[in-house]
């Protein structure tokens, strides 16, 4: 059985560390720089985060929300990366997952679809037929995208938010908890209501 550490030791970790057990693999510790103490479910917290490169044996997985953190950290240390599907998750045969993603309890990824690196399906997300969700998206809880949905690399969708099928959204972007999107996003930026529009600030 793979032994696993986790980077990061806060409450996504925490997420993240039942679901890779539920995925048949072992979680040996955490790594975080500022730790909330010494263990997370009865598993150490063995040191900093650079200390990862004291482990070659040993595979890893992101345990940290901010897409910017999961970018830098990715590009930083050259890991062997797992990808976990909780079990209680729903992954079409021919969907795609890249190194790195996570997929939590009760989300759906459905035919066609492709789920680049380091991305976050997070509880109950829908991702439909034939979507692109690109590495370092984070899609929240009880988020939807329609059909034929294309998210952009490091893109947040925020939880509740529902995305019209045939939809591009930009690289970088934010979309606020419960928006709708209706219509392509074309530029990096924080998007919120129903239907979606970019603030200003």
């Amino acid at each position: 059985m793979n032994q696993v550490l986790i980077l990061g030791a806060g409450g996504h970790a925490k997420v993240v560390a039942d679901l890779v057990e539920l995925a048949g693999y072992a979680v040996a510790g955490f790594l975080d720089d500022h730790p909330a103490g010494p263990d997370v479910f009865g598993k150490p917290v063995l040191g900093p985060i650079a200390d990862c490169l004291r482990y070659p044996e040993h595979a890893f997985v992101i345990g940290i929300g901010s897409n910017r953190v999961r970018r830098e950290l990715a590009a930083r240390y050259p890991l062997r990366w797992i990808t976990a599907v909780h079990p209680k998750a729903v992954v079409a045969r021919d969907a795609m997952l890249g190194p790195g993603t996570v997929v939590m309890a009760n989300a759906v990824v459905n035919p066609g679809a492709a789920v680049g690196a380091h991305a976050i399906v997070n509880t109950g997300a829908i991702v439909e037929h034939d979507n692109v969700v690109g590495d370092f998206a984070h899609l929240s809880p009880g988020c939807a995208l329609g059909g034929t949905v294309t998210v952009g690399a490091g893109t947040h969708v925020g939880i509740g938010a529902c995305v019209r099928n045939n939809v591009c959204i930009a690289p970088d972007c934010v979309i606020g908890a419960g928006a709708v999107v209706i219509t392509d996003l074309k530029q990096p930026g924080t998007y919120v209501g129903c239907p979606a529009k970019r603030l200003n600030k």
